[in-house]
């Protein structure tokens, strides 16, 4: 036991001051980080001038009857932007975020209940204000991380990793569905349809009742 003690010792002493194994600064992590910070600029100038011209022109047209069917189509479409940017967040920044509820617009009944469940989306608002911010944070990230792949390429995995961490942070700050009113409701949505379905078997039983019961107390009157 001491023998094979003593041998052991060296050899762990060995292994602690061996040097860790060379790896790549570069890995495919850091490469999918950099593409993410490299498309920040179109994708955020696209964004950005789709929350300009259709929203920004529904908000200014809602004195008229036009702009209010106009900002509901420009919010649906601002939602849209939003599942494209989780999904590239997905795919390059490794970031997991579920997809918000959609709009229950089946179970509204009229045009005007329609448009007013579109115009209050909180998740298109929140898609909208995160094009808005990402507008300089973009054209930023965009020329620090082009400029650095020339230039400043040894710390580029370190400015790389703080940058998509705050792209990380942004995402699930205003991309992220908030859980506590999505699933309030989802299970007001439930609720109102029970209590419908169930007051209209209600009603149709009444009916029903009535209309035996009166029949049959005719027939034997008669």
């Amino acid at each position: 036991m001491t023998a094979h003690s003593s041998t052991a010792g060296p050899a762990a002493a060995d292994a602690e001051d061996r040097l860790p194994p060379p790896r790549p600064a570069y890995d495919l992590p850091t490469w999918k980080e950099i593409t993410h910070l490299l498309l920040n600029l179109p994708v955020t100038l696209f964004g950005f001038c789709y929350v300009m011209s259709v929203l920004l022109t529904g908000i200014t047209m809602t004195l008229t009857v036009i702009g209010f069917p106009l900002l509901a189509l420009g919010l649906m479409g601002s939602r849209q932007l939003g599942r494209l940017e989780r999904a590239r967040a997905r795919a390059l920044l490794g970031v997991r975020i579920e997809e918000p509820s959609p709009l229950p617009l089946g179970r509204t009944k009229g045009l005007l209940d329609k448009l007013w469940l579109m115009l209050k989306d909180p998740v298109g608002w929140r898609t909208a204000l995160y094009d808005v911010i990402r507008m300089p944070w973009g054209v930023l990230t965009f020329t620090v991380t082009l400029v650095s792949l020339f230039v400043l390429w040894p710390v580029l995995p370190f400015l790389a990793r703080v940058m998509a961490n705050v792209d990380r942070a942004l995402v699930r700050a205003l991309l992220s569905p908030s859980d506590e009113l999505e699933r309030r409701i989802a299970e007001l949505e439930s609720d109102r349809g029970v209590v419908v379905d169930t007051a209209a078997a209600d009603l149709r039983r009444i009916e029903r009742d009535l209309h035996d019961g009166a029949q049959a107390r005719l027939v034997n009157l008669a």
